[in-house]
């Protein structure tokens, strides 16, 4: 090749861009990287035939001025360096002729900055790993159809759509997947502002609209594609998903810890708190503890022995100072997010022996002594702590804090203790309002939140360790009513489908294992404290739960048989047994304390019976509710027969059958309507499930209950109109369980 003077360089080189044709000849080559001679003229839509001569004259022209070259072994041609910057300050001159003057841009930062076809370039290069050649051609493209389309205001959400559709019609899905950006479209944010069924306060909606994005986020950038398609076709559901990388759902608290060695917050506040010397500073630790965990559990915590860790803490104290402290308590921990408190009637026999935690003047006066000094203490406190209940929901329902009584054989039988399980029984009667734990200590004492989630010393056999200072990780719900639906009656494909979707469960719950272990200390600043040398919170030792969702329904539709049928009732054996293997195979892999249940959990059983009408149609799809709220049963839910007051035989045995499943906890809901029951009666119930030979593990006592705003009283079931004032719009109805179960 002749080697021309610098200005005759020059001048040919702009006359080889002086054509239209050659100019779309190089932004062909650059946006295709390299072309064959056939290419080129399909893309000009020049005819072989009789625009050969003009083409080849073109092409020549810019092989001589060096701004295209050929490949020799892949017959195609390409851009050099000069052909590249040749278009690039083409581009400039075209922008600066054609283009609007100071196109500015709304960002996502809340500035308007003038456009910058190099800021596309940079973001989809930082943000997407994009490489720059093809960042580049990308930024050009979206540059040439925003301008094109000539919106009257351009938003930063508005390039990157348009260049995720660029990235799509290229065929880069990988990046564009990267690039998504997450939030909320502006009329799902106005639907909330305006609702007027459920209406949501400021923080609610800052709430609401945070979760949904960190959701979007935890989908897209977290999972892996095999189960984030999975949530969101409805073959499971991961709860509480936009908490799923900040925060433990539960959280099991040792109060003795606090006790002990007072509260110390400088790391998140300027307050410290010393041990306690009495009972209403003990308390507001205990308070302050909630407080300062409630940011960081996304659904319940639990102050499990509550009475028995509080009980030297009474000594010497008037029962109406107990109460009044109590009382404040109670009103405000009610504020907080799903509290529970378990109440023993009796000391506990791993605490009977433990030296107790206890005020300073205490100390003195009584030496080192055990908790098993203060069973007086122990029921006194329970009782006082009934009759704050009692006092408290005369005039309108408790639903939080929970209390969970402790029972077993004994304590039903003790005639020492039966006052205090009237009252217990009394509350349950008239309000439905506690939960019933029977600790066998089969497996050594247990401990329970009133969702049913249950930890027992399993992991290192030590009970403080195991049930005490850790929690429940998390849960996934599978569904399976779309199990029966995929495997079509063909039993080994159900459990090929349930195994798969059990191990999808399981990394799902490890994964966020993993994030919380790597930056838990960020979002659980108080929990992984860390002031005598361990974390306060033990993350390794929390369970991990897979829930069931649908069983009924799901074994109803496989079977075409009622569950209470012989047919039926095998086949639940054969689920628990595969599950049962499942989590045997899996759990050695994930972690020891892979749990499954089936339980309560209006999220999934709601959203998952939904998917499943969406996909399969109404009338394929086998569910409970109505057409117009329907779901998928999750806990058992059982009606009682009057006189003699008993559940029935098949409700009872599958309410036994069901706690097969339950490894990681189980809840029993017993509805009493708006039958009238006596304490004595329910107390007699209560005694039939603890002392059967298949005892039930945890149940509580439901009431619908409907209070009225205006005159202040209750009624038993739903009412649409106040019997006592004729009130219709101050009407509120409590249903623990929202009729999803």
């Amino acid at each position: 090749m002749v080697t021309l003077p610098h200005r005759a360089r020059g001048i040919k080189v702009l006359k080889a861009v002086s054509s239209s044709v050659r100019l779309q000849i190089l932004n062909l080559l650059f946006d295709s990287g390299a072309l064959s001679y056939t290419e080129l003229m399909n893309s000009l839509k020049m005819n072989p035939n009789r625009d050969a001569g003009r083409f080849a004259y073109h092409l020549k022209f810019l092989l001589n001025a060096d701004l295209v070259e050929a490949d020799v072994d892949s017959k195609k041609y390409f851009l050099t360096d000069l052909g590249k910057m040749v278009l690039d300050v083409a581009d400039r001159v075209e922008k600066k002729a054609f283009a609007p003057k100071s196109v500015l841009v709304r960002t996502s930062h809340f500035t308007l900055e003038e456009f910058d076809q190099n800021k596309i370039a940079n973001s989809l290069i930082k943000e997407a790993k994009v490489p720059p050649e093809l960042a580049q051609k990308a930024a050009k493209e979206a540059e040439k159809r925003l301008f094109k389309s000539k919106t009257k205001y351009i938003t930063a959400a508005l390039i990157r759509e348009v260049v995720n559709g660029i990235l799509i019609e290229k065929g880069f899905e990988e990046y564009r997947h990267k690039l998504t950006r997450v939030g909320m479209p502006i009329h799902e944010v106005t639907a909330y502002i305006e609702a007027k069924d459920c209406p949501l306060d400021a923080s609610g909606l800052i709430n609401k609209a945070g979760q949904n994005m960190l959701g979007e986020y935890i989908l897209l950038n977290v999972f892996p594609r095999d189960i984030a398609d999975a949530h969101l076709s409805g073959s499971i559901s991961i709860n509480d998903l936009g908490t799923w990388i900040l925060k433990p759902s539960e959280v099991f608290h040792d109060m003795r810890f606090f006790f002990l060695n007072g509260l110390n917050l400088d790391d998140t506040t300027q307050i410290s708190f010393e041990a306690p010397k009495n009972f209403e500073t003990a308390l507001s630790i205990a308070q302050n503890v909630l407080f300062h965990s409630n940011r960081e559990a996304s659904f319940q915590q639990v102050f499990s022995y509550f009475n028995t860790f509080l009980a030297p803490y009474i000594v010497g104290i008037d029962d109406t100072v107990v109460k009044d402290a109590l009382f404040l308590f109670i009103s405000n921990v009610n504020q907080y997010t799903q509290v529970t408190l378990e109440i023993d009637f009796s000391i506990p026999k791993v605490l009977a022996t433990k030296t107790a935690v206890k005020p300073k003047t205490i100390q003195q006066q009584h030496g080192n002594d055990t908790y098993g000094s203060y069973e007086k203490e122990v029921r006194r406190l329970a009782d006082l702590l009934l009759q704050v209940y009692s006092e408290i929901t005369t005039i309108k329902p408790l639903i939080n804090p929970h209390l969970v009584i402790k029972v077993n054989s004994e304590i039903v039988k003790d005639e020492n203790i039966t006052d205090l399980l009237i009252k217990a029984h009394t509350l349950a009667a008239q309000h439905g309002m506690l939960y019933f734990a029977h600790d066998t200590v089969k497996d050594g004492p247990s401990v329970f939140s009133s969702t049913g989630i249950k930890l027992v010393p399993d992991l290192t056999e030590d009970w403080e360790t195991d049930t005490l200072r850790t929690g429940c990780l998390g849960n996934v719900a599978i569904n399976l009513p779309r199990i029966a639906q995929e495997s079509a009656g063909d039993k080994t494909k159900f459990f090929d489908i349930l195994k798969e979707r059990y191990e999808l469960a399981a990394r799902a719950l490890g994964i966020k294992y993993n994030i919380l272990k790597q930056f838990g200390r960020n979002s659980l600043p108080f929990l992984l404290k860390s002031p005598y040398g361990d974390a306060y919170f033990r993350l390794e030792n929390c369970s991990r739960i897979i829930n069931f969702v649908g069983l009924y329904e799901a074994v109803e539709m496989f079977t075409t048989k009622s569950v209470n049928e012989a047919t039926s009732k095998t086949f639940i054996d054969e689920i628990i047994q595969n599950i049962s293997n499942c989590r045997h195979k899996i759990g050695r892999k994930q972690n020891r304390r892979l749990y499954h249940v089936v339980l309560y959990c209006t999220e999934a059983s709601e959203r998952l019976a939904q998917l499943d009408i969406e996909k399969y149609g109404i009338a394929k799809v086998k569910f409970s509710g109505t057409r117009d709220r329907p779901f998928y049963s999750t806990s058992k839910r059982s009606k009682l027969a009057i006189n003699p007051l008993v559940i029935t035989e098949e409700d009872l045995q599958l309410a036994q059958k069901q706690s097969e499943l339950s490894t990681g906890g189980s809840l029993n809901i017993i509805e009493l309507d708006t039958h009238e029951v006596t304490p004595s009666e329910l107390l007699d119930l209560t005694r039939s499930f603890v002392v059967s030979r298949q005892p039930l593990e945890f149940f509580t006592y439901n009431r619908v209950i409907t209070y009225c705003r205006n005159c202040k009283k209750s009624w038993f079931g739903t009412l649409h109109k106040c019997p006592n004032c004729n009130s219709v719009s101050t009407l509120k109805t409590f249903d623990r369980f929202n009729a999803s179960v």
